[in-house]
């Protein structure tokens, strides 16, 4: 709607004044009509903001409640779904971040339509426009292949638009590309945009264009997938479960991979970054408020309007459920001991070093600016600019408080919208707002330039081992949190290790865990170990007399259990009946 509103000129418009009944003709008589058509494309991008169960539920980020899709995920409940579904409430399918079977290929039709549309109709358009419209489409076909890609592994790869009149069921009946060959048609999209040069590398907040795909977004996807491949559940020739297909593997080891991944990044920050345009945005904390959108880090992003059905309902799912007294959020944002243990201390020293002043009875003292911006803690002293005036959330077992179902403190039966795990999260929500339904109008951010970076240390750091440019990459990251840089002399394992913690600690709660753990096949120890709690209570409970103790306990609500299947999710029974070249994913089949 933004876009549409944003690019139309009166003088533009055929004779036909009702846009809403555009024929087959006037869709493509001009640039103003046929940017309808794309303009119903982008919106096709999922609202993640509004999505209840976010990918970090499938983590050991979050100790989430029962009822959600990833709570049977997590106990090993992977049952191939009878049709296509994006359930979030008990299914069994895993995850799906706004993709189906069934609407991800409603996206790639109506891309496939307006290409071929646009090509068919190009004397009605400029030379600039035509390239410039036809790069972003086949952009967002890439990007939706991408996004869909590492759940699924291997998909039919499709760029014409199928027709029932004209073709045979066997053109029809189009079988799965490999993982290579989705792979490959990915990165070689993305790779001819970026040649191209037609898209700009950046857009600018307050531009009519704001939320189009650049070049930026196009190269640091491409970086992402080449990552995302030459990790080891996909880069090697023996794959977690029999694939003889090769639907989730290579078939191969090569280490050129993490080469190839290395040299995307570092094009992106050689060409794109260090401020030009893009870079670290100097206040990580308010990096996503509404006021900073298209900060010199964001890379490609969603337009996000509050108040409207295009609004985000974020804050409303997570966060400290009362806040001053009131219910404000269903409380599902409860980061785990495992994540909080993550974040250094304001020193740089991890926890686990003696030397690092880490106190296990005063565990929030002297930590990280980053764990102080993205965590509600027991004693946190919680002000968000729409709150009139600041609050002490608390988290500990406290038997004075005459109803503590209406607190914060720690919920261990999993019985009310009160946090498990003793921590709420900061990160991303809206300071602005109030917790409410499609109340936010912050952008959500898929991709920003700290991952970028992180991004090259970690291909370049396989590929070559810690040289300057990996130290240098990680040290951005951390100097920007107030940390100083990493020890020098580091070997390629203790560069690596550095590398996944600031990794955890920098994107957590930004759908980045799910995807980390599973191609770094990490999975059979992370989701197949309980999680644990911070719970805090006093020796003298009758009136806080006593001393606060905490305890680390392990969760209670689930036995956690992980199968090799679950690395990837089950292709649903019904695309497979209508189409019998489509082949299961490993582990799925009777």
């Amino acid at each position: 709607m933004i876009l549409l509103i944003a690019s139309c000129k009166p003088d533009e418009f055929l004779d036909n004044d009702n846009k809403s009944n555009l024929t087959d003709v006037t869709q493509w008589a001009n640039e103003t009509n046929a940017d309808i058509y794309l303009n119903d494309i982008y919106s096709e991008i999922p609202n993640r903001s509004s999505i209840t169960e976010n990918l970090d539920f499938y983590t050991d980020n979050y100790n989430i409640s029962h009822y959600y899709t990833a709570s049977n995920w997590r106990v090993g409940m992977a049952i191939v779904p009878s049709s296509s579904t994006g359930n979030i409430w008990g299914g069994t399918q895993g995850p799906t971040n706004g993709f189906t079977w069934q609407n991800f290929f409603v996206k790639i039709r109506k891309i496939n339509t307006y290409i071929q549309k646009m090509t068919e109709n190009k004397a009605n358009f400029s030379e600039s426009y035509f390239n410039r419209r036809i790069d972003e489409a086949r952009f967002l076909r890439a990007y939706f292949y991408s996004e869909f890609f590492v759940h699924v592994g291997g998909i039919p790869i499709l760029t014409e638009v199928l027709d029932r009149g004209s073709m045979s069921p066997e053109e029809l009946q189009t079988p799965r590309a490999t993982f290579e060959e989705t792979f490959n048609f990915i990165t070689s999209e993305l790779g001819s945009i970026v040649s191209n040069g037609y898209l700009p590398v950046k857009m600018s907040a307050g531009s009519p264009d704001a939320g189009r795909a650049t070049l930026g977004a196009a190269l640091v996807v491409k970086g992402w997938i080449e990552l995302f491949g030459a990790s080891p559940l996909f880069n090697t020739a023996s794959p977690y479960l029999p694939d003889p297909g090769k639907f989730v593997h290579f078939g191969n080891y090569d280490p050129n991979r993490w080469a190839t991944a290395a040299a995307t990044n570092k094009k992106f920050i050689d060409e794109y970054g260090n401020g030009n345009p893009y870079g670290l945005f100097d206040d990580l904390a308010n990096l996503w408020r509404e006021s900073n959108e298209y900060n010199s880090e964001v890379i490609w992003d969603r337009q996000i309007v509050a108040n409207t059905n295009m609004g985000s309902s974020y804050e409303r799912f997570g966060g400290p459920t009362y806040v001053l007294g009131e219910y404000q959020t269903w409380g599902n944002y409860n980061p785990t001991q495992e994540l909080v243990d993550q974040f250094s201390m304001a020193n740089g020293k991890l926890i686990t070093d003696p030397t690092s002043g880490y106190d296990p009875q005063d565990p929030y003292k002297d930590r990280e600016q980053r764990f102080y911006d993205f965590i509600v803690f027991d004693g946190a002293h919680y002000k968000l600019d729409w709150m009139p005036r600041e609050e002490i959330i608390r988290t500990r077992i406290d038997e004075t408080v005459p109803n503590p179902d209406k607190t914060n403190q720690i919920d261990l039966a999993g019985t009310t919208d009160v946090g498990d795990s003793g921590y709420y999260q900061k990160k991303k929500l809206n300071p602005d707002k109030a917790p409410g339904d499609n109340a936010s109008g912050q952008n959500f951010i898929f991709y920003r330039y700290a991952e970028v970076l992180l991004n090259y240390a970690e291909a370049a750091n396989e590929a070559s081992g810690p040289i300057a440019g990996v130290y240098d990459a990680v040290n951005k990251i951390r100097n920007r949190a107030g940390l100083p840089n990493l020890a020098t002399g580091l070997s390629k394992e203790q560069m690596r290790e550095a590398i996944y913690r600031e990794r955890r600690v920098e994107l957590c709660f930004e759908d980045k865990r799910f995807l980390d753990t599973k191609r770094l096949a990490q999975n059979e120890e992370v989701m197949g170990t309980p999680r644990h709690n911070m719970v805090i209570r006093n020796t003298k409970p009758a009136d806080n007399s006593g001393v606060w103790v905490y305890s680390v306990e392990e969760e209670k609500k689930y036995t956690v259990k992980f199968l090799p299947k679950q690395y990837m999710s089950p292709i649903p029974q019904n695309v497979i009946d209508q189409n019998p070249n489509i082949e299961q994913n490993p582990g799925y089949t009777n």
